[in-house]
């Protein structure tokens, strides 16, 4: 469970600091809990995840699964198994349904799984990360940059949608 101090608004200078923020969500989390990336390309939700990889203390290297759709982390401590999701390349969310996600037995990452989350799970935390544009969206190269990112947690559930 993500603890109350975490949700709402929060400046996020850094990559370092994202990740920072990723382990000090995962060392709370437990199985069961859901969480849903949204931001745009390069805006951090894979570093956010590293980081919540980390808290979890599972086993890496966490990268995106946009081609793979889905990874499965297994716990080095014997805690739960991180799922890392990826909605992105989904028609629709019964796709998402269709990848019969282990959404008791771990904790499960989807980004990109706004709007098709609401098909698998009843409740969720949401995390919206949103980073400069400006040069980023004129080059590529610099999706990556070590620009501030606002990050915005919310718990969800099916009654709010």
């Amino acid at each position: 469970m993500i603890p109350d101090d975490i949700l709402g608004t929060r400046d996020v200078a850094t990559s370092a600091e994202m990740e920072a923020l990723g382990r000090r969500i995962g060392a709370q989390l437990v199985a069961g809990d859901v969480l849903v990336l949204t931001g745009p390309l390069g805006a951090g939700k894979t570093t956010l995840t590293r980081g919540i990889a980390e808290g979890l203390g599972v086993r890496g290297p966490v990268q995106s699964p946009t081609f793979v759709i889905a990874r499965t982390h297994p716990s080095l401590t014997g805690g739960a198994p991180l799922v890392h999701a990826d909605a992105y390349r989904l028609g629709d969310a019964s796709e998402l349904e269709d990848l019969d996600l282990d959404l008791d037995g771990s904790v499960t990452i989807v980004e990109w799984g706004r709007g098709a989350i609401e098909s698998v799970a009843d409740e969720w935390w949401d995390i919206e990360i949103a980073r400069p544009t400006g040069d980023a969206e004129e080059d590529p190269e610099n999706l990556d940059l070590d620009a501030p990112r606002t990050v915005v947690v919310t718990k969800c559930t099916l009654r709010d949608t």
